[in-house]
């Protein structure tokens, strides 16, 4: 492992270089290096994060923010939803710029005429609504950001996990859906002022050494321990200057992987110059701590000492050294197996070991795609590695997706296309389809190299149930490209002699004037929306009742449960306009079970809600009412009934709003848990209704097929009780303590209407 150390407490950053320990400055260390000494609050000050966070705040309390946006960015995954909210609650106009891409269901290849409906809902929206429009293949998400939108001191709030464009010097949280429909309807984004922890650098890569070895290093260092959850990441000291724009981009966009909330960077005449290049050069602001500017913890990162480095299945965070993998082979991949026996719940026979030719692991296919791998520099330096040489035509094969139609274009004004091409490369128009599994699926059993953003398991091509299994491991582009030159072998880029020819970028802003709709922020009433069969509203949601009865339907006992377990992406992200039927998809590939237990419960519901007897829509419920009603009056007027699942830590990866919606169109009322694995996968189980319990840790109280009940729930919610009574119901009421982090006021509010959409209804 590459070594990162990492700082027991908080520290001060004196002059942008030198760092001072909280506890040595206690003894005296810090007022020998400056005159006057500030206390810790006053430095804290001082932070880019907390300036930035300052600057949008409309709470007028840095301890409670109340955060207004400067620019939202969607894809064509998520915006229906979003638009289609903020209409039935009284959308008019965008607020503020909004951009619309397409670029995850941008091959319209499932469904029929789903995908494309959807394009032409956000063509047509963007027209009535004031907003922009970027047409599949021209760019993805992130890209287009930092062309067009990122400004030094601003803040973008994106429906993608990704959204990170902190080395430009904009401040960006990828989120939710509702979090952006708040934004559309002029309400703010709710948070704690979260801590801020320094990634200082210093040194400089060795040669063949790219972006994704040092995020991955960086992930490998901080994920397991939650060093930076929720917590902002501020990119610091004298080896930022040592990076180029582009390999500084490659290291914020995987920020999103350590499960922080976001992601700063100081900036310099490098990120200046990016915005030249981009004809913004008014975008551009230096940004810098204070003279001492005190940090909650310290990241220490030598750029020097990084390896090539490989992300193994199945999380960015299951990281080694190339160097690594390679002396230690065997044993490495007999303990990816193992763990896969965990991910996989062992319902497979998953294997590695297979992999292994003549003593070296032979890998099936090689990508470097989207918005972490597919830009300028990247590609570049790639074709340089590759140029004269040929991928072999064995199984092994190579596909490129530059991350915009502009870097597309230089790539072939400068010949690196070419280049690429003749090796064997396939290059592709810009598309992030290879980042969530619905491009370049592997064959069973194959193993693909990617410079991409994620490697969770059901990702890639697995459909556990139908016996199909593929793995992906996380790559920089340049040692992928070395291991392509090697056929396929496992090789990494700083064993390569080559040469690279670093060529300038030259952006070609014609391609979007002459492609991309721009409202220029006017909006036209009477423009006509386009709907597709597919696109569908959200169904009725009821209140929180007073009282509540929660079945667990699914147990999910691994480390970690991320959105792409709740609900499966891929070839499903085509019903994501239309919530009951992408409501069929979930947990499908965790739990198939799921979806009919869940509408088993969701039948009693429905009967209470239409006046009938609930017991007769669900028999079994029949005894556990009776057993409630010896110690509470409740009755169908008063108790709610619903489904809940139990993970131990759910909620890692997508921002994906759908991984809670599913479960609340199909009668979900909570989720249990020990902790959320971020913060954004929380907020979509409020904003839809959905209460975020969590259980101390040991043995559970209850296990699958129990029913839960929870008295007076309504008054323990308006009362901000944050511990809650309730009760395990089978042959007697077994007394546990639910527990839920805090509310804000309008989160509170949102549960109790039963839904973000609720609650702009009565508001």
């Amino acid at each position: 492992m590459v070594d990162i150390d990492l700082s027991k407490g908080g520290a001060y950053l004196i002059n942008g270089v030198d760092i001072i320990v909280e506890e040595a400055a206690a003894q005296g260390a810090l007022a020998n290096k400056v005159a006057a000494v500030p206390t810790k609050e006053e430095a804290a000050k001082n932070t880019i994060a907390y300036k930035i966070l300052e600057n949008h705040n409309t709470s007028g309390n840095m301890e409670k923010l109340k955060i207004k946006f400067d620019k939202m960015t969607s894809h064509d995954i998520t915006f229906v939803g979003i638009i289609q909210t903020a209409r039935a609650s009284g959308l008019e106009k965008f607020p503020i710029p909004y951009v619309l891409t397409n670029c995850h269901n941008s091959l319209c290849a499932v469904g029929g005429t789903i995908n494309e409906d959807d394009h032409m809902f956000g063509l047509t929206c963007a027209k009535k609504y004031g907003g922009v429009y970027v047409p599949p293949h021209q760019a993805v998400i992130h890209q287009y950001a930092r062309e067009m939108l990122a400004e030094g001191g601003k803040m973008i709030l994106g429906s993608d996990s990704h959204t990170r464009y902190g080395a430009l010097g904009t401040m960006a949280m990828g989120e939710g859906g509702p979090e952006l429909v708040k934004q559309l309807l002029n309400k703010t984004y709710d948070i704690n002022m979260p801590e801020v922890i320094a990634i200082y650098l210093k040194g400089e890569p060795a040669k063949g050494v790219g972006p994704q070895d040092v995020a991955l290093a960086i992930i490998g260092a901080v994920f397991g321990n939650g060093y930076v959850k929720n917590k902002v990441m501020e990119f610091v000291g004298p080896g930022v200057s040592n990076l180029s724009a582009d390999f500084r981009i490659g290291i914020d966009v995987m920020t999103t992987e350590t499960t922080c909330l976001s992601s700063i960077w100081q900036t310099d005449d490098k990120i200046k110059e990016f915005y030249d290049i981009h004809g913004r050069t008014e975008s551009y602001k230096e940004l810098k701590p204070g003279s001492v500017a005190y940090y909650d913890g310290v990241v220490y990162v030598d750029l020097s000492k990084i390896k090539p480095m490989i992300a193994m299945p199945f999380h960015p965070s299951n990281t080694y050294t190339i160097e690594e993998v390679n002396s230690n082979l065997m044993d490495i991949l007999h303990d990816v197996e193992k763990k896969a026996m965990v991910s996989l719940d062992g319902a497979i026979d998953y294997k590695l070991t297979n992999k292994v030719r003549d003593g070296k692991l032979y890998v099936d296919q090689g990508i470097i795609a989207g918005c972490a791998g597919g830009g300028f520099e990247n590609i570049c330096a790639a074709a340089d590695i590759l140029k004269g040489k040929s991928i072999g035509s064995d199984e092994f094969t190579l596909s490129v997706y530059p991350a915009s139609t502009p870097i597309y274009m230089e790539l072939a004004k400068n010949g690196k296309l070419a280049d690429l091409i003749g090796t064997g490369a396939i290059v592709k128009t810009a598309f992030c389809g290879p980042c969530f599994g619905a491009g370049d699926t592997p064959a069973n059993n194959a193993f693909s190299i990617r410079h991409s953003t994620r490697n969770f398991p059901n990702r890639e091509g697995s459909k556990l149930q139908q016996g199909q299994i593929s793995s992906v491991a996380l790559m920089d582009a340049r040692s992928i490209a070395a291991t392509a030159a090697n056929k396929g072998y496992l090789t990494a880029a700083t064993d390569m002699d080559v040469e690279f020819t670093g060529p300038t970028y030259h952006f070609d802003k014609s391609i979007y004037e002459n492609r991309v709709f721009d409202s220029k922020g006017v909006a036209d009433a009477n423009q006509e929306i386009q709907f597709g069969p597919n696109i569908k509203d959200w169904p009725q949601m009821v209140e929180l009742p007073e009282n509540l009865i929660i079945k667990v339907v699914s147990e999910i006992h691994d480390p970690v449960t991320t959105t792409d377990e709740l609900i499966p992406s891929g070839e499903t992200s085509s019903y994501r306009s239309n919530p009951l039927g992408l409501a069929e998809f979930a947990l499908s590939r965790k739990d198939p079970a799921y979806v009919g237990r869940a509408k088993e419960v969701q039948k009693a519901e429905k009967a209470r809600e239409a006046g009938e007897c609930m017991g007769e829509a669900l028999p079994e419920l029949r005894d556990i009412m009776r057993k409630i009603k010896e110690t509470y009056e409740v009755s169908k007027e008063n108790v709610g009934i619903g489904s809940t699942i139990f993970a131990v830590k759910p909620g890692d990866g997508s921002a994906r709003e759908q991984a809670a919606s599913c479960q609340k169109v199909l009668g979900g009322w909570a989720n249990i848990a020990h902790e959320y694995a971020t913060k954004r996968y929380r907020s979509n189980l409020i904003n839809w209704g959905m209460l975020p319990f969590i259980i101390d840790k040991g043995e559970l109280p209850f296990e699958n097929g129990d029913y839960i009940f929870i008295p007076n729930i309504k008054k323990m919610i308006q009362d901000k009780q944050l511990k809650m009574k309730a009760y395990v119901v089978n042959k007697d009421m077994k007394e546990i303590e639910l527990k839920m982090d805090e509310l804000t006021d309008d989160e509170r509010k949102i549960i109790l209407d039963g839904c973000l959409i609720n609650f702009y209804k009565n508001n």
